[in-house]
């Protein structure tokens, strides 16, 4: 509950906050107001009444539904947009203006109105300015200009009365439907709905005769290209047919569809061939690594496999088991050993002999097929290169051939594509209905005065407060207490207010109007710095400000007085040894002073007692040549320690703390610092500068004097009641 307390609290700060800048700038606001009114009635008031009528027209794309397919709508999005203009165009307003005679019948109603409107001296303005800009002379000095506009043909009058018209003419579709609205306005409610439902005409005959033109431009473009189309047809026949017969490309084609064949069928027997070439090369190679050794010629399939050899094996067999037989028998002189012995000695011999029989055959084999596959190589060369020779002839004639049928395709097209746009020429492309004339317009479409009037206060009103909150924004100078507080961390002890009347003394309001407002400020003033301390008051303070001309002279003298009032012995010291003031408020001598005490000439302070007043005032006395010094002496302490048996209360009139240093210097002797600020003059950056000079000493600041208030401008809330309560006292003094 508390937070949101807190928050409605915060949100209302804020409003209020708001209402104050608006109040504050409310002249900004009230004269951005009233010129942005007056202008926008000036401009209202000074253009002429324009009527405006309109026609309703159902534009519709015409397809071909035996083309397009039954419920086919292409999206055509650019097709609105191609008719407004058209609808605008310079040919379509042209029609209208040659129709109506509007360049002779009607032209008072356009170009004397152009020429006497109050628009035009600025039109003609512009265009010497224009050609002063591009020809760096004005119009009537400027002799190439001159030529040049000989050289031009000067707009006729039903020209320029078409570009009048194309101005003040406007297209927009109607929502949800295929409706444009064809809206024209003119000073003359009649001539608008003449105009408009005439430009409704107009459009409809333009739209035809572009179809007709179009229609007939592209019928006489293909007949043309269908002439060429067709010479390129029968040139390209005869180089075909005169090719067909010198290569014999009947012939061709015949022998594309058998060499194929013939050069797969040569490919398999060279393959076969080179195959049995490498087993036979490799048995002459076993047969040489065999040499005279039949034992390992014998080992070779070729001869393991020889059926006369394996007889005669066989046969030997047989006679070296007869042998065998014989030897268990008869010894090796017996005539059957003997006969046995010579028998497988014959058998020996022929089986060797059979072996060299098949080592050659051997050879001979080998010899033969390297013969045969050398001859099928170079047969299938010779059948590879027909057969290249004759895909080459093919695919000129493939060539010449898809010329032909290239030529005749195109040819065939265009001769079709004629006889379509002869038949369809008298179709429109798009389908044009008025469905609602022009009414005779009673009121005036422009200016609209109320919504103008409304829209210009609307915009003063909103424009004005923005431009006040902009310079708000821009304004950097203290404007309220509690932003000081808030931004300086210091408290806000006196809000002294601007006086009431501007040729009254501020110096001496508090002796010469104690009941007024900026003299009860003061007072109030007085108290919180004599509450400012919880053990006792500070007896001597110093007033200072941040820059020149913020009031520090001012509100010391007061304050002093307003401390006087309590029975209180004061004394304010003009410290400020660079451009004294202090003097001239109180009527004094400024001949003997501080500096002649600080320096030694005198040495008693030289204290003047103000007559009439329970105040005491030592002035600054002569300028010295080094005020800093002066200051900072021992004799400057002494003379603080001595006043303060003296008198209750001492206060010090000092420079600015930003401009020399002599404020800090004072501050460390003081038992606290009263800061005067300028309210709408001192910017954050001086006192927050100057709240860090004194800082970095480590010097007593009491708080902040916001000065020159101006009524209503304060924050709002400090002095309300405090000014009806005074205003009404002094309203009945007076009386």
């Amino acid at each position: 509950m508390n937070n949101q307390t807190d928050i409605q609290q915060e949100s209302e700060i804020h409003l209020r906050d708001y209402y104050r800048v608006i109040k504050k700038r409310k002249i900004i606001v009230l004269t951005f107001a009233l010129v942005t009114f007056a202008v926008v009635l000036l401009g209202t008031l000074a253009q002429t009444p324009l009527y405006e009528a309109s026609v309703r027209v159902l534009i519709e794309r015409n397809y071909d539904a035996e083309v397009m397919g039954q419920g086919y709508m292409p999206y055509d999005p650019e097709f609105y947009g191609t008719q407004f203009n058209i609808i605008q165009s310079r040919n379509v307003v042209g029609r209208v203006v040659d129709k109506l005679k509007l360049d002779t019948v009607y032209r008072n109603y356009f170009l004397e109105k152009e020429q006497t409107s109050l628009l035009h001296p600025v039109k003609t303005w512009l265009k010497g300015i224009g050609s002063f800009f591009v020809s760096g002379q004005p119009a009537e000095e400027n002799g190439s200009a001159d030529v040049l506009a000989a050289l031009i043909v000067p707009a006729s009058d039903a020209e320029l009365i078409t570009k009048i018209i194309q101005e003040e003419l406007a297209a927009k579709p109607v929502i949800k439907t295929k409706i444009v609205e064809i809206t024209y306005r003119h000073e003359n409610p009649a001539l608008a709905q003449l105009v408009v439902d005439n430009i409704a005409k107009a459009y409809m005959d333009e739209m035809l005769e572009i179809k007709m033109n179009a229609s007939n431009y592209a019928i006489e473009w293909m007949t043309i290209k269908a002439d060429e189309e067709k010479k390129k047809l029968a040139s390209s026949e005869n180089v075909l047919q005169r090719y067909t017969r010198e290569h014999d490309v009947v012939t061709v084609e015949n022998k594309m569809t058998i060499i194929p064949q013939r050069l797969n069928e040569f490919a398999s027997q060279l393959s076969k061939a080179q195959a049995e070439m490498r087993d036979l090369n490799d048995l002459q190679q076993q047969i040489r690594n065999a040499g005279d050794d039949y034992a390992s010629l014998e080992a070779i399939p070729v001869f393991s496999a020889n059926k006369a050899l394996q007889t005669l094996r066989d046969d030997l067999l047989k006679a070296e088991q007869q042998i065998s037989e014989l030897s268990k028998k008869y010894g090796p002189k017996h005539p059957l050993m003997m006969k046995a012995e010579s028998e497988r000695a014959l058998l020996i011999k022929e089986k060797q002999h059979e072996i060299r029989r098949i080592e050659r055959f051997t050879k001979v084999d080998y010899q033969i097929a390297q013969s045969k596959a050398a001859n099928l190589s170079a047969l299938l060369e010779e059948t590879k290169q027909d057969l290249l020779n004759l895909k080459e002839r093919f695919i000129q004639y493939d060539i010449l051939k898809r010329e032909v049928d290239t030529n005749r395709i195109l040819y065939d097209a265009l001769i079709t594509r004629i006889k379509q746009q002869g038949a369809s020429a008298q179709n429109q492309t798009v389908n044009i209905w008025v469905v609602k004339k022009a009414d005779l317009p009673i009121d005036p479409a422009s200016p609209r005065t109320k919504r103008n009037m409304l829209l210009a206060l609307v915009l003063g009103v909103f424009g004005g407060t923005g431009m006040a909150f902009f310079v708000e924004y821009l304004d950097n100078t203290v404007k309220s207490p509690d932003d000081i507080e808030r931004r300086i961390g210091l408290p806000i002890l006196g809000v002294i207010a601007q006086p009431d009347q501007k040729d009254q003394d501020i110096n001496t309001i508090t002796r010469d109007n104690p009941k007024s407002l900026m003299a009860e400020s003061y007072r109030s003033l007085r108290s919180q710095v004599l509450l400012s301390s919880a053990e006792k008051p500070p007896q001597t303070i110093l007033v200072c400000s941040v820059a020149p001309k913020e009031g520090k002279t001012t509100t010391a003298a007061n304050f002093a007085r307003t401390l006087a009032e309590s029975e209180n012995s004061v004394l304010i010291i003009d410290c400020d040894l660079r451009k004294p003031r202090l003097h001239k408020v109180f009527n004094q001598s400024n001949a003997l002073g501080l500096s002649n005490y600080l320096t030694g000439s005198s040495e008693v302070a030289p204290i003047i007692e103000v007559e009439g007043e329970a105040i005491h005032i030592l002035a600054s006395g002569p300028i010295p040549p080094n005020p800093s010094e002066l200051l900072a002496s021992g004799r400057m302490k002494k003379l603080l320690a001595e006043m303060a048996l003296r008198y209750d209360f001492i206060v010090i009139d000092s420079p600015p703390v930003m401009s020399v240093t002599d404020s800090q210097i004072l501050s460390k002797m003081a038992d606290g610092t009263l800061l005067v600020t300028r309210f709408g003059q001192t910017t954050w950056d001086q006192i927050q500068h100057g709240v860090k000079l004194f800082t970095d000493i480590k010097a007593h600041v009491l708080g902040v004097v916001l000065n020159g208030v101006v009524k209503g401008q304060e924050g709002g809330y400090y002095y309300q009641g405090y000014y009806s309560y005074y205003g009404d006292d002094d309203h009945s003094s007076n009386q």
